[in-house]
Protein backbone atom coordinates (compact mmCIF):
# COMPACT_ATOMS: atom_id res chain seq x y z
CA UNK A 1 0.00 0.00 0.00
CA UNK A 2 1.36 3.50 -0.46
CA UNK A 3 0.60 6.71 0.05
CA UNK A 4 -0.41 8.41 -3.64
CA UNK A 5 -1.62 11.86 -4.58
CA UNK A 6 -4.50 13.00 -6.87
CA UNK A 7 -2.86 15.81 -8.31
CA UNK A 8 -4.48 19.29 -9.71
CA UNK A 9 -1.34 20.06 -12.65
CA UNK A 10 -1.46 22.92 -14.90
CA UNK A 11 0.88 22.23 -17.53
CA UNK A 12 4.07 21.30 -15.96
CA UNK A 13 3.75 22.81 -12.15
CA UNK A 14 1.57 20.36 -9.91
CA UNK A 15 -0.72 23.44 -8.31
CA UNK A 16 -1.98 20.50 -5.61
CA UNK A 17 -2.27 17.65 -4.44
CA UNK A 18 -4.84 15.92 -2.64
CA UNK A 19 -3.11 12.52 -0.25
CA UNK A 20 -5.11 9.15 -0.53
CA UNK A 21 -4.13 5.34 0.44
CA UNK A 22 -3.90 3.16 -3.04
CA UNK A 23 -2.28 -0.02 -3.38
CA UNK A 24 -0.64 0.22 -6.93
CA UNK A 25 -1.87 -2.13 -9.99
CA UNK A 26 0.71 -1.41 -12.46
CA UNK A 27 1.14 -2.86 -16.30
CA UNK A 28 4.61 -4.69 -17.39
CA UNK A 29 5.70 -3.94 -21.38
CA UNK A 30 5.11 -7.52 -21.78
CA UNK A 31 1.41 -7.03 -19.98
CA UNK A 32 0.53 -5.00 -22.62
CA UNK A 33 1.64 -6.44 -25.35
CA UNK A 34 -0.08 -9.98 -24.18
CA UNK A 35 -3.37 -7.80 -23.48
CA UNK A 36 -3.40 -9.41 -20.46
CA UNK A 37 -4.70 -8.66 -16.76
CA UNK A 38 -1.49 -9.01 -14.17
CA UNK A 39 -2.79 -10.65 -10.69
CA UNK A 40 -5.16 -7.74 -9.30
CA UNK A 41 -4.10 -6.58 -5.88
CA UNK A 42 -6.05 -5.94 -2.62
CA UNK A 43 -7.17 -2.37 -2.83
CA UNK A 44 -6.07 -0.08 0.14
CA UNK A 45 -8.22 2.13 2.53
CA UNK A 46 -9.29 4.92 -0.72
CA UNK A 47 -9.09 2.18 -3.85
CA UNK A 48 -6.25 1.43 -6.47
CA UNK A 49 -3.95 3.02 -8.53
CA UNK A 50 -4.08 1.82 -12.09
CA UNK A 51 -1.02 2.75 -14.30
CA UNK A 52 -0.43 2.06 -17.68
CA UNK A 53 -2.86 -0.86 -18.46
CA UNK A 54 -4.13 -1.76 -21.76
CA UNK A 55 -7.12 0.44 -22.90
CA UNK A 56 -9.01 -2.47 -24.52
CA UNK A 57 -9.30 -4.30 -20.50
CA UNK A 58 -10.85 -1.40 -19.34
CA UNK A 59 -13.78 -3.21 -18.60
CA UNK A 60 -12.62 -6.02 -17.08
CA UNK A 61 -10.24 -3.98 -14.95
CA UNK A 62 -13.23 -2.25 -13.34
CA UNK A 63 -15.30 -5.39 -12.55
CA UNK A 64 -12.39 -6.60 -10.31
CA UNK A 65 -13.47 -3.26 -8.02
CA UNK A 66 -17.60 -3.69 -8.36
CA UNK A 67 -18.72 -0.19 -6.79
CA UNK A 68 -15.57 2.07 -6.79
CA UNK A 69 -15.50 4.89 -9.18
CA UNK A 70 -13.13 5.76 -11.43
CA UNK A 71 -11.48 8.81 -12.03
CA UNK A 72 -8.33 10.82 -13.51
CA UNK A 73 -8.15 8.63 -16.58
CA UNK A 74 -5.47 9.86 -18.99
CA UNK A 75 -5.68 7.51 -22.52
CA UNK A 76 -1.83 7.75 -24.72
CA UNK A 77 0.28 5.82 -26.60
CA UNK A 78 3.10 3.79 -24.90
CA UNK A 79 5.82 4.36 -27.07
CA UNK A 80 8.46 1.42 -26.99
CA UNK A 81 11.41 -0.16 -29.31
CA UNK A 82 11.68 -3.28 -30.50
CA UNK A 83 15.24 -4.24 -30.49
CA UNK A 84 15.51 -7.32 -32.07
CA UNK A 85 17.41 -5.53 -35.04
CA UNK A 86 21.28 -3.81 -34.37
CA UNK A 87 21.54 -0.35 -34.02
CA UNK A 88 22.21 0.57 -37.45
CA UNK A 89 18.63 -0.95 -39.13
CA UNK A 90 16.91 0.92 -35.85
CA UNK A 91 18.87 4.45 -37.28
CA UNK A 92 17.50 3.44 -40.56
CA UNK A 93 13.81 3.80 -39.51
CA UNK A 94 14.28 7.08 -39.36
CA UNK A 95 14.61 9.88 -42.50
CA UNK A 96 17.14 11.06 -43.60
CA UNK A 97 16.56 14.47 -42.36
CA UNK A 98 15.83 13.25 -38.29
CA UNK A 99 19.49 11.43 -38.90
CA UNK A 100 21.01 14.73 -40.00
CA UNK A 101 19.32 16.11 -37.41
CA UNK A 102 20.88 13.93 -34.65
CA UNK A 103 24.26 14.45 -36.06
CA UNK A 104 24.11 18.25 -36.07
CA UNK A 105 22.99 18.01 -32.50
CA UNK A 106 25.96 16.15 -31.48
CA UNK A 107 28.44 18.18 -33.32
CA UNK A 108 26.80 21.23 -31.83
CA UNK A 109 27.15 20.21 -28.70
CA UNK A 110 31.07 18.68 -29.02
CA UNK A 111 31.83 22.22 -30.59
CA UNK A 112 30.15 24.48 -28.03
CA UNK A 113 31.74 22.30 -24.81
CA UNK A 114 35.47 22.57 -23.81
CA UNK A 115 37.31 19.46 -25.36
CA UNK A 116 33.83 17.97 -26.52
CA UNK A 117 31.63 15.87 -24.81
CA UNK A 118 31.50 11.74 -23.58
CA UNK A 119 29.41 9.52 -22.14
CA UNK A 120 30.03 7.10 -19.19
CA UNK A 121 28.06 3.85 -18.99
CA UNK A 122 27.33 2.28 -15.41
CA UNK A 123 25.97 -1.34 -14.32
CA UNK A 124 27.72 -2.31 -11.40
CA UNK A 125 27.14 -1.54 -7.34
CA UNK A 126 29.95 1.00 -7.66
CA UNK A 127 29.41 2.53 -10.98
CA UNK A 128 25.75 3.02 -10.09
CA UNK A 129 27.39 4.84 -6.82
CA UNK A 130 29.08 6.86 -8.56
CA UNK A 131 26.41 7.24 -11.37
CA UNK A 132 23.73 8.85 -7.93
CA UNK A 133 26.82 10.74 -6.92
CA UNK A 134 26.66 13.34 -10.44
CA UNK A 135 23.27 12.42 -11.32
CA UNK A 136 21.46 13.70 -7.97
CA UNK A 137 22.99 17.09 -7.94
CA UNK A 138 21.81 17.24 -11.51
CA UNK A 139 18.53 16.23 -11.40
CA UNK A 140 17.65 19.02 -8.65
CA UNK A 141 17.80 21.79 -11.36
CA UNK A 142 15.39 19.69 -13.52
CA UNK A 143 11.52 20.94 -13.97
CA UNK A 144 10.35 17.72 -13.19
CA UNK A 145 12.17 17.82 -10.16
CA UNK A 146 11.27 21.10 -9.11
CA UNK A 147 7.85 21.54 -10.03
CA UNK A 148 6.72 17.60 -10.36
CA UNK A 149 8.80 16.10 -7.37
CA UNK A 150 9.62 13.50 -10.62
CA UNK A 151 13.23 13.52 -10.53
CA UNK A 152 15.94 11.00 -9.80
CA UNK A 153 15.15 9.27 -6.31
CA UNK A 154 17.78 10.19 -3.95
CA UNK A 155 15.78 8.46 -0.69
CA UNK A 156 18.07 5.63 1.36
CA UNK A 157 15.23 2.79 -0.24
CA UNK A 158 15.54 4.05 -3.77
CA UNK A 159 19.20 4.03 -3.66
CA UNK A 160 19.86 0.42 -1.80
CA UNK A 161 16.90 -0.80 -4.90
CA UNK A 162 19.43 0.86 -7.88
CA UNK A 163 22.20 -0.63 -5.70
CA UNK A 164 20.53 -4.12 -5.41
CA UNK A 165 19.34 -3.97 -8.90
CA UNK A 166 23.21 -3.56 -9.92
CA UNK A 167 24.08 -6.59 -8.08
CA UNK A 168 22.27 -8.62 -10.08
CA UNK A 169 22.76 -6.64 -13.39
CA UNK A 170 19.30 -5.49 -13.59
CA UNK A 171 20.66 -1.56 -14.18
CA UNK A 172 21.84 0.26 -16.66
CA UNK A 173 22.66 4.26 -16.49
CA UNK A 174 24.35 6.70 -18.49
CA UNK A 175 25.72 10.42 -18.15
CA UNK A 176 26.79 12.55 -20.66
CA UNK A 177 29.49 14.85 -19.41
CA UNK A 178 30.59 18.07 -21.29
CA UNK A 179 32.75 21.30 -19.91
CA UNK A 180 34.12 18.71 -16.89
CA UNK A 181 30.46 17.85 -15.71
CA UNK A 182 28.16 15.21 -15.80
CA UNK A 183 24.61 17.63 -17.72
CA UNK A 184 22.36 14.86 -18.84
CA UNK A 185 21.25 11.27 -17.16
CA UNK A 186 19.44 8.55 -18.11
CA UNK A 187 18.49 5.47 -15.59
CA UNK A 188 17.19 2.08 -16.73
CA UNK A 189 16.15 -0.61 -15.00
CA UNK A 190 15.98 -3.74 -16.39
CA UNK A 191 12.91 -6.16 -15.77
CA UNK A 192 13.84 -9.35 -17.89
CA UNK A 193 14.34 -8.94 -20.99
CA UNK A 194 12.64 -5.07 -21.16
CA UNK A 195 14.83 -2.25 -20.71
CA UNK A 196 12.59 0.25 -18.57
CA UNK A 197 12.77 4.41 -19.46
CA UNK A 198 12.85 5.56 -15.30
CA UNK A 199 14.58 8.91 -15.08
CA UNK A 200 15.96 11.05 -18.14
CA UNK A 201 17.08 14.75 -17.40
CA UNK A 202 19.42 17.46 -17.90
CA UNK A 203 20.81 20.26 -17.07
CA UNK A 204 18.67 23.68 -18.02
CA UNK A 205 21.91 25.92 -18.97
CA UNK A 206 22.24 23.00 -22.20
CA UNK A 207 18.77 22.56 -22.82
CA UNK A 208 19.44 24.71 -26.31
CA UNK A 209 21.86 22.00 -27.27
CA UNK A 210 19.56 18.88 -26.61
CA UNK A 211 21.58 17.09 -24.24
CA UNK A 212 18.88 14.60 -23.77
CA UNK A 213 18.41 13.29 -27.80
CA UNK A 214 22.71 13.30 -27.52
CA UNK A 215 22.30 10.90 -24.93
CA UNK A 216 19.12 8.79 -25.88
CA UNK A 217 21.56 7.84 -29.17
CA UNK A 218 24.57 7.16 -27.47
CA UNK A 219 23.18 4.92 -24.82
CA UNK A 220 20.69 3.32 -27.26
CA UNK A 221 23.91 2.30 -29.57
CA UNK A 222 25.63 0.68 -26.54
CA UNK A 223 22.43 -1.17 -25.58
CA UNK A 224 21.98 -2.52 -28.81
CA UNK A 225 25.17 -3.84 -28.79
CA UNK A 226 24.53 -5.60 -25.78
CA UNK A 227 22.04 -8.06 -27.97
CA UNK A 228 20.39 -9.01 -24.58
CA UNK A 229 17.59 -7.11 -24.61
CA UNK A 230 14.03 -6.87 -26.67
CA UNK A 231 12.02 -3.60 -25.64
CA UNK A 232 12.92 -0.66 -24.58
CA UNK A 233 9.66 1.04 -22.51
CA UNK A 234 9.06 4.24 -22.55
CA UNK A 235 6.03 3.70 -19.96
CA UNK A 236 3.01 5.81 -19.48
CA UNK A 237 2.24 8.90 -20.32
CA UNK A 238 3.03 11.07 -23.78
CA UNK A 239 6.41 12.75 -24.86
CA UNK A 240 7.76 13.95 -28.07
CA UNK A 241 11.01 12.47 -27.05
CA UNK A 242 9.20 9.33 -26.62
CA UNK A 243 7.11 9.01 -30.29
CA UNK A 244 10.40 10.54 -31.49
CA UNK A 245 12.53 7.73 -30.45
CA UNK A 246 9.16 4.65 -30.30
CA UNK A 247 9.36 2.49 -33.15
CA UNK A 248 5.55 1.11 -31.77
CA UNK A 249 3.44 2.35 -29.46
CA UNK A 250 -0.08 0.37 -27.78
CA UNK A 251 -2.97 1.93 -26.49
CA UNK A 252 -2.67 2.42 -21.94
CA UNK A 253 -4.35 4.17 -19.64
CA UNK A 254 -3.73 5.25 -16.32
CA UNK A 255 -6.48 5.76 -13.84
CA UNK A 256 -7.40 5.91 -9.97
CA UNK A 257 -10.19 3.55 -8.75
CA UNK A 258 -11.47 5.41 -5.39
CA UNK A 259 -14.63 4.03 -2.88
CA UNK A 260 -17.25 5.75 -3.25
CA UNK A 261 -17.67 7.81 -0.10
CA UNK A 262 -18.70 11.28 -0.15
CA UNK A 263 -14.80 12.49 0.23
CA UNK A 264 -13.56 10.59 -2.54
CA UNK A 265 -16.63 11.79 -5.16
CA UNK A 266 -16.34 15.29 -4.04
CA UNK A 267 -12.34 15.06 -4.49
CA UNK A 268 -12.76 13.45 -8.54
CA UNK A 269 -16.08 15.95 -8.99
CA UNK A 270 -13.32 18.30 -8.49
CA UNK A 271 -10.60 17.57 -10.73
CA UNK A 272 -12.92 16.55 -13.68
CA UNK A 273 -14.53 20.59 -13.63
CA UNK A 274 -10.43 21.92 -12.74
CA UNK A 275 -9.28 19.19 -15.74
CA UNK A 276 -12.02 20.63 -17.84
CA UNK A 277 -11.38 24.69 -17.34
CA UNK A 278 -7.87 23.68 -17.95
CA UNK A 279 -8.50 22.09 -21.06
CA UNK A 280 -10.63 25.15 -22.27
CA UNK A 281 -7.97 27.82 -21.38
CA UNK A 282 -5.45 25.88 -23.32
CA UNK A 283 -7.83 25.56 -26.45
CA UNK A 284 -8.10 29.00 -26.22
CA UNK A 285 -4.70 29.90 -25.95
CA UNK A 286 -3.59 27.80 -28.80
CA UNK A 287 -6.05 29.56 -30.53
CA UNK A 288 -4.61 32.77 -29.66
CA UNK A 289 -0.86 31.75 -30.58
CA UNK A 290 0.03 32.44 -26.97
CA UNK A 291 0.37 28.86 -25.57
CA UNK A 292 3.81 28.53 -26.29
CA UNK A 293 4.72 31.66 -24.20
CA UNK A 294 2.51 30.00 -21.42
CA UNK A 295 4.28 26.52 -21.15
CA UNK A 296 7.86 28.53 -21.20
CA UNK A 297 6.45 30.78 -17.99
CA UNK A 298 5.31 27.78 -16.27
CA UNK A 299 8.30 25.63 -16.88
CA UNK A 300 10.34 28.43 -15.91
Amino acid sequence: MARAGIDFTLGARRLASVPRELATWAFSLEDVLAVALSPAPTPARDGVRVLSAPTALLPQLAARYPGCIAGGRQDYQRHYIGMGVGFDAYMAGFSGKTRSTFKRKARKLAEAAPGGYHVTAHRTPAEIEAFLDAALPLSAKTYQARLLDAGLPGDPTSRRAMLEAAEDDRMRAFLLHADGAAIAYLALPVSGRTLVYAHLGYDPDWARLSPGTVLQIDALEQLFGEARFAWFDFTEGEGAHKALFGTHSAACSSLVLLRPTLANRTLLGAQDAFDASVAGAKALANRSGALGRIRAILRA
